[in-house]
């Protein structure tokens, strides 16, 4: 999942950045109001963490732009303690949810998992289909009720196919959403963790949760469990 983090206060942004980084996720950051609505407009954004007090432009008036624009990834904002009307004004502006300065790393990153897990469509963070159960908020794969050992990078693909389950993913698309906006990609590393994880999930090849469509990209071809 690529994450945005839109903050001014650079100590804090790349605390935050950091952690959520740590956490599984890609995270591109914006310094200030015009650069993140670069980001938030230009770039494939699943959830954008906005500071209501920007110099250049506005948190507030980011959101309102890119809801104009049609954008519809969650959206947690910001907020100073004291500073009630803005968790008002930034609701009202299309945000989905928000955070009070101070705050606990162990919040953000769990009204994160809630925001995504809701505009995924699914009331559990457990996401299932066949022998593999996922958990989003633990950041763990299970076959048959048996722990799975995935790298940071075979997790991100397969938890983005699960979500995704019987869409079809391009390689570009894997690639935009799981590498940071500086780290060196190659399309060809995606078929290298689509194999690793065919062989993890279903040793036996007789499951098949991972299709190649040529030319296309890939699908998780498992059907999802409807109590997601």
């Amino acid at each position: 999942m690529r994450l945005l983090v839109i903050e001014d206060d650079a100590t804090l942004r790349e605390s935050l950045s950091k952690r959520l980084t740590e956490n599984g996720f890609a995270v591109e950051q914006a310094a200030d109001g015009k650069e993140g609505l670069y980001f938030a407009s230009e770039y494939p954004v699943d959830l954008a963490i906005i500071d209501l007090g920007l110099p250049g432009m506005s948190g507030i008036d980011i959101i309102k732009q890119v809801r104009a624009d049609g954008k519809t990834y969650p959206i947690l904002i910001l907020t100073a303690r004291d500073r009630w009307e803005d968790k008002v004004d930034g609701l009202s502006a299309g945000a989905d949810d928000y955070v009070v300065k101070p705050f606990h790393f162990e919040e953000v990153n769990a009204r994160v998992t809630a925001l995504l897990r809701r505009s995924g469509g699914w009331a559990s963070s457990e996401l299932k289909a066949g022998p593999i159960t996922l958990d989003m908020s633990r950041q763990e794969v299970k076959v048959d009720d048996a722990v799975i050992e995935l790298t940071s990078f075979e997790y991100k693909i397969i938890e983005y196919l699960m979500v995704r389950a019987g869409q079809v993913v391009s390689k570009a698309e894997l690639t935009d959403r799981l590498y940071d906006q500086d780290f060196e990609r190659d399309s060809n590393v995606i078929e290298v963790f689509i194999g690793r994880l065919r062989k993890k999930l279903d040793p036996a090849n007789t499951v098949k949760p991972i299709e190649t469509l040529r030319g296309r990209g890939y699908r998780f071809a498992l059907e999802r469990s409807q109590e997601d």
